[in-house]
């Protein structure tokens, strides 16, 4: 790792992107291609480099840091493959994934495009784009410079001269910022939001409240996530708002219930695409999607009991005890019904919107006849559901379908 410009103690792989330093990003796509040992060059082990190595032994992986090039060589047999990735490389997870595939490969730009960037030279028209696998019986070749040579730089050099295959990388990459080199702390500010949108890019804004909680992520997620704030903070506040929202409820404060629940799950949106972002890039070794079902779930159950408190039936006489419970559990059903029926549909992420859901039911809760409105919801979902499951029959039958020509 060389130092940072103009910070003769700061380190080029410690930079933040994320909230997490670049060379934890490296580790992230080292592991990913497979990598069972990680060399890092550097003068002294530090509590940076230290936490580094907890996060690639918890992945299988052994550690060592290294003062020396040639201290690189009884680390590396001739069988090996020798994954080199230059300081400050920054690459979406998927491109390098797929350039790296196919090994020895040493991946270049365009010298025109590359030097401004900080990339190295290779020749007259080439520059290193950052990245490249190797055969390791090329490590050898390392002891024959002088000590003070860049490995990185070295290995680049004897890779050409060996005529490794050189696989240009797509310009567009570099365009859309998902291939770039982090120099300064400068760099890695502008970086951030960028590297934010690349990872919601792909996110399913269907529904105003997904299009509310993407649109949070990529405003305040650079800035969340350089504060070292993880996702599980910000679902800890999603539950802390959704009990505020029933303790509303309880008192009689349906609407407000009804208007926190709506904002708990967005905030939970918000955690859940910050911890996408997290997986997608490799920071993180598993998933929560369970959590996220028992999270919405749990929202579900809320919402119904809501409903039940907000209903007036309990208090006509003679109506038997639970009959209020009834119909928000049929709506929240069909809901989760016709969402499993039509999952394509544009129509069926607003169902599934419980920010939707919920501002619709403090509006009723406010304006409406609560109690009538819940009814002719059901109602209405569940003749939806006999047009779909008539188009369905008819589509399995080869019959046209309502409003189909024959």
């Amino acid at each position: 790792m060389d130092a940072v410009v103009g910070e003769p103690q700061g380190l080029r792989g410690l930079l933040p992107i994320g909230g997490r330093s670049i060379l934890r990003h490296q580790l992230g796509l080292a592991m990913a291609l497979g990598c069972s040992r990680i060399v890092v060059l550097a003068e002294t082990l530090t509590g940076d480099l230290v936490a580094l190595q907890h996060a690639a032994e918890a992945g299988g992986a052994r550690f060592h840091v290294i003062a020396s090039a040639r201290a690189l060589a009884p680390l590396v047999a001739a069988e090996d493959e020798l994954l080199v990735l230059t300081e400050g490389l920054l690459a979406m997870p998927e491109d390098a994934l797929r350039l790296l595939g196919d090994w020895p490969v040493i991946l270049t730009l365009p010298v025109e495009a590359g030097l401004p960037l900080g990339f190295e030279r290779i020749d007259i028209n080439s520059a290193g784009a950052g990245a490249m696998l190797l055969p390791g019986k090329m490590i050898a070749a390392l002891g024959d410079l002088p000590g003070d040579w860049n490995p990185g730089s070295a290995l680049l050099r004897i890779a050409s001269q060996a005529r490794v295959v050189q696989r240009e990388l797509p310009a567009v990459l570099l365009d859309q910022g998902r291939w770039r080199l982090i120099r300064d702390e400068a760099e890695a500010h502008r970086a951030e939001p960028g590297w934010v949108r690349l990872h919601t890019a792909s996110a399913l804004v269907r529904s105003p409240g997904l299009w509310i909680a993407a649109g949070v992520v990529r405003l305040l997620g650079p800035a969340l996530l350089h504060a070292g704030t993880r996702p599980y903070v910000i679902a800890l506040a999603a539950a802390i708002t959704a009990l505020l929202g029933a303790g509303a409820g309880w008192f009689g404060w349906s609407a407000a219930g009804f208007a926190m629940l709506a904002l708990a799950w967005l905030v939970l949106q918000v955690a859940g695409l910050l911890a996408r972002v997290e997986r997608d890039s490799l920071l993180a070794w598993s998933g929560g999607a369970s959590f996220d079902v028992l999270a919405e779930a749990a929202l579900d159950c809320m919402l119904i009991t809501l409903c039940a408190w907000r209903s007036e039936i309990p208090a006509v006489t003679g109506v038997p005890w639970g009959i209020a419970w009834f119909p928000p559990v049929v709506l929240l059903l069909l809901v989760r019904l016709l969402r499993r029926l039509q999952p394509e549909e544009p129509w069926t992420f607003w169902l599934n919107d419980r920010f939707v859901v919920g501002a619709l039911l403090a509006v009723t809760s406010v304006l409406l006849p609560f109690d009538f409105v819940l009814r002719v919801l059901v109602v209405s979902l569940i003749v939806v559901g006999l047009v779909l499951g008539r188009r369905g029959d008819a589509g399995a039958a080869g019959l046209p379908g309502p409003g189909k020509p024959a």
